[in-house]
């Protein structure tokens, strides 16, 4: 019987070494899971964190978006080298100048056209395609610009805009130089009258392009359009309004 109990003294310090070790392993492997997971959710979250602000940019796109209105070029307002479409969604530059009667609305000395519809209050946005083009400004313009002369758009002329031209430049307005991570195809323009907000997105992107703020309207705002000189035609694309999607 002493033989016996040696044995099972034996046996059951083996067992609790074996248990001991086993509770080691399961410990050691829990360590293992538990790290592994905690990197899974890591690499989740820095997913998350490089996703978020496209998602946030994207439904911002979207929130403009359901301002969207019908915009019509004006041909009363077009300058003389411009051609428009019947349809009045597109406008490109040309070097034969078309004889005219005297408009008073007519650019005279810029190659630009403005919309048809006027806005006094409220929101509303449209977007322009600019594929293909090495020169264009879009935005607002007020009522009472000068329409005379041959003058660089900036806001204290009542001008609102971005364009690309001088050897594939972007700025707002005439002074601020713009840093965009890629060529937009098509420029949605968002206006906030009450708030005096312009803003400016890549709508393929989705990416935010500038927002003039703190503007102060008083007159009537008109989309305006300038599609830049035809350049031998390595800018004859046309600049083109574009349905909301």
């Amino acid at each position: 019987m002493l033989m016996l109990h040696r044995t099972g003294n034996k046996q059951s310090r083996f067992e609790r070494k074996e248990i001991t070790a086993e509770l080691n392993r399961e410990f050691r492997a829990g360590q293992y899971k538990s790290s592994l997971l905690s990197v899974l959710q890591l690499e989740e979250i820095a997913e998350m964190k490089e996703k978020l602000p496209k998602m946030v940019a994207r439904v911002e796109l979207r929130r403009v978006q359901s301002y969207a209105v019908d915009v019509t070029l004006n041909p009363d307002t077009a300058n003389v080298y411009l051609v428009l479409s019947d349809d009045g969604k597109q406008v490109h530059d040309t070097y034969v100048e078309k004889n005219l009667p005297y408009n008073s609305e007519r650019f005279y000395y810029t190659a630009a056209v403005l919309g048809k519809e006027s806005f006094s209050s409220g929101r509303f946005y449209f977007e322009v395609q600019v594929e293909g083009k090495s020169e264009w400004t879009l935005g607002v313009a007020r009522e009472s610009i000068n329409r005379r002369q041959d003058i660089t758009p900036s806001p204290a002329d009542g001008f609102w805009t971005v364009g690309l031209g001088n050897g594939n430049k972007y700025k707002a307005g005439p002074d601020v130089a713009l840093s965009l991570q890629s060529a937009p195809k098509k420029v949605g323009v968002f206006v906030d009258y009450e708030d005096g907000l312009v803003s400016f997105y890549d709508v393929d992107t989705a990416a935010h392009i500038y927002s003039f703020t703190g503007c102060s309207f008083t007159e009537k705002l008109y989309p305006y359009f300038s599609p830049g000189l035809e350049d031998d035609g390595l800018n004859s694309a046309p600049l083109i309004i574009t349905p909301i999607n």
